[in-house]
């Protein structure tokens, strides 16, 4: 591999250098709010920004941000690098090419933000310019733009070292295996189920010397790894394989020793011997400033766990960490807190979700848990600053969509950004929380949206919208999603999203009564709440539609087939046979854990019992169908044969979108302008009795 080394910016970020000409964008000067006299429409979706990455300062002063916004008519989302400065709320673009920027992280010295883009320059196939991804950096004012790596094929994932001196990033390499190598070689073009693996090698480049050393290559596929502060170990999560589901049981952790240039597996064999599945999910390792390493352990249908290891001498000391109760940790957000042994991740109650932590983690240590953000907030990231303890996060309220917040751990947040400004005029649903009672007496709990100028006593029709995962929840805030959220109370229609049981944010027990009870319990907590919301006088019981994607349209699925009182449906990304799941899907663990640990030949009249397929003959609901025409996750096969039994057997009012090369979730502008005007012209006809001419107008409430 060629040395990397400095290089002057390219023609096509020349851009970016506008930044230093032009003044940060001016903080917001306060002022009485707008009237909300804006009724959401479509088009507004595609007005939204949303941030995906943060990055705090070592001082504290300034956040390093990704932004994501629809820009022109383009089908996908721009992002693009931003600087806020904390005290004023100034902000700065750093970049404006169609480069995917990601992962900012800041030198110690806060002179230069690194992050990673992939830039393309017409007529430039050399590297850095020939938009395969590289690693690059600019000074927070936007000036000194300068590509870091030039690696041929692009780099995978990178970290800056800790002093600052040196940046780590993985590169691919294919290898092809024996027997059949000879033919596989002269036959590439083919896909093959095994045998022609994309191993990764981890690099690490000197950004005093400039050159560039492979020091990891180890025939095993690097998922994500960390660089420890005094660069004496790498921890990585690793496969044997490049396929996703070798992660949810054949991944391990493995550390490199810079002292021996070897590498030691800290997950041994039989690790997993006691774990509620051998299907977990290994994610995001981190380091603590004294070297300690966490990393979590996620699973679809049991909680998610968290473990240490700590070298006290040449050997690693593994060991969990407890929990706090009725927390459940999102594995893939994980930090030590900067100085301490506080470790740090974004945990879900009660369809909240903020930042806690676990201090003092060490064997025989207090592991003491605490909130870091209480109150109301639906984090999604967080990130520390190094000197100031400045703690910010991406956080959304029941009035605005995602914003970065700051402040120090454990005290009120303060907004930094305002980057939907448009938002103050939309006239918006009134969400609450409410609680329900299910058949074995359970509560369950669920959001509610009601238009805004929804008349008490006065019932509505309802749209019962149901989250993925199912490990996962539907929070307390504001959402304009294609899913419902956000539109449907827009038109008139009020709008319960179901935490049923196998949520997240409820407890252990709530969240495991799902495993071997799919298209049972859960879809009795959902009838359970639309029986509330009917006796509630919040719902017209004759006017009743449920929809949902992945997991929600699985449910949306096995609701139509379980109950006629439903006059529309929408099943985006559904499943309808469990067998066909587990034997085509990209993760079968899912399905094997929700199955008790059972493959199909062992137990399948639980397939059965948990497949909708073999209920469809009662469906009697007009269904909508959406799905990805190249979704890996619940491929389109499911979709299909929904639509073929509906409409050619059963004579049910369906119709089929599949949207071409899309996967498992719609990126294009199109396919989510589609998703969401087939939605509202679907529920409008079947529930309201029109066919409106433009979807995207709001129709008065009924």
């Amino acid at each position: 591999m060629p040395s990397a080394s400095p290089i002057v910016p390219s023609v096509a970020f020349v851009a970016a250098l506008l930044a230093l000409v032009l003044p940060p964008s001016a903080p917001a000067v306060a002022a009485d709010p707008p009237p909300r006299d804006h009724d959401i429409v479509v088009d507004d979706y595609f007005t939204l920004g949303t941030i995906t990455a943060l990055a705090v300062s070592p001082d504290g002063r300034s956040i390093a941000y990704v932004e994501q916004r629809w820009e022109g008519d383009d089908e996908a989302r721009a992002a693009d690098l931003w600087v806020v400065d904390v005290a004023s709320r100034a902000r700065r673009r750093l970049s404006f090419d169609r480069a995917e920027e990601a992962a900012p992280q800041w030198s110690p010295d806060g002179r230069h933000v690194y992050f990673s883009a992939d830039v393309r320059r017409p007529g430039d196939d050399a590297p850095p310019h020939d938009g395969k991804r590289q690693v690059w950096r600019v000074a927070p004012d936007g000036s000194g733009l300068q590509a870091v790596t030039r690696v041929k094929d692009g780099i995978g994932a990178f970290e800056l070292s800790a002093d600052g001196r040196a940046v780590y990033h993985t590169v691919a390499s294919l290898r092809t295996d024996e027997p059949w190598k000879d033919l596989r070689t002269r036959h590439k073009g083919l896909e093959y189920g095994h045998g022609v693996t994309r191993f990764t090698e981890v690099w690490r480049l000197d950004l005093e010397s400039w050159r560039d050393e492979k020091i990891v290559d180890e025939r095993r596929v690097i998922n994500a790894f960390r660089v420890s502060p005094d660069q004496a170990r790498i921890a990585m999560v690793t496969t044997p394989d490049d396929e996703l589901y070798h992660l949810e049981g054949w991944s391990r952790v493995d550390v490199w020793e810079a002292a021996t240039r070897t590498v030691r597996t800290v997950t041994p064999d039989g690790w997993r011997a006691d774990h509620a599945s051998p299907y977990g999910w290994i994610g995001s390792p981190c380091w603590s400033d004294d070297g300690a390493l966490a990393f979590s352990v996620e699973y679809d249908g049991h909680p998610c766990r968290v473990w240490a290891c700590q070298w006290d001498g040449p050997e690693p000391h593994l060991f969990e960490i407890p929990r706090p109760a009725g927390v459940s940790v999102i594995g893939e957000r994980l930090a030590w807190r900067p100085g301490s042994r506080e470790l740090c991740f974004v945990g879900e109650s009660r369809a909240r979700a903020r930042v806690h932590g676990i201090d003092d983690v060490r064997p025989g240590g207090a592991c003491a848990p605490r909130e870091l953000t209480p109150g109301d907030h639906a984090v999604s990231a967080f990130a520390f600053g190094h000197a100031a303890g400045t703690l910010a996060v991406i956080d959304a309220t029941l009035t605005d969509p995602v914003d970065i917040w700051a402040g120090p751990p454990g005290a009120a947040l303060e907004r930094i950004t305002k980057i939907n400004p448009q938002v103050d005029r939309w006239r918006l649903p009134r969400i609450s929380l409410v609680q329900w009672t299910a058949p074995d007496g359970r509560e369950v709990e669920g959001v509610l949206e009601l238009p805004p100028d929804a008349e008490p006593g006065r019932p509505l029709p309802l749209v019962v919208e149901i989250h993925g995962g199912p490990t996962a929840s539907s929070l307390f805030h504001f959402e304009f999603r294609i899913y419902g959220r956000g539109m449907l109370p827009a038109r008139g229609y009020a709008v319960l999203s179901p935490n049923y049981r196998g949520s997240t944010g409820y407890g252990d027990a709530f969240l495991e009564e799902l495993v071997g009870r799919e298209n049972d319990v859960e879809v009795a907590d959902i009838l359970a709440g639309v029986d509330w919301a009917v006796a509630r006088g919040i719902a017209d019981p004759d006017r009743l539609g449920v929809m949902g994607w992945s997991n929600g349209g699985y449910l949306t699925n096995c609701l139509i087939a379980t109950s006629d009182r439903f006059k529309a449906a929408s099943s985006g990304a559904g499943v309808v046979d469990q067998v066909i799941q587990w034997g085509t899907e990209d993760t079968p663990g899912h399905v094997v854990n929700f199955m008790a640990g059972a493959l199909p030949w062992a137990r399948p009249e639980a397939y059965r019992e948990a497949s909708p397929l073999y209920r469809l003959d009662g469906v009697r609901t007009p269904t909508l169908i959406h799905v990805g025409e190249a979704d890996a996750r619940v491929p389109a096969a499911h979709a299909r044969a929904l639509y073929r039994a509906l409409k050619n057997y059963l004579d049910v009012p369906a119709e089929l979108i599949v949207y071409p090369g899309a996967g498992h979730g719609l990126v294009k502008r199109s396919h989510r302008r589609a998703k969401m005007e087939w939605d509202l012209a679907w529920f409008d006809r079947y529930l309201l009795g029109r066919s409106p001419e433009s979807p995207a107008a709001p129709a008065a409430a009924p």
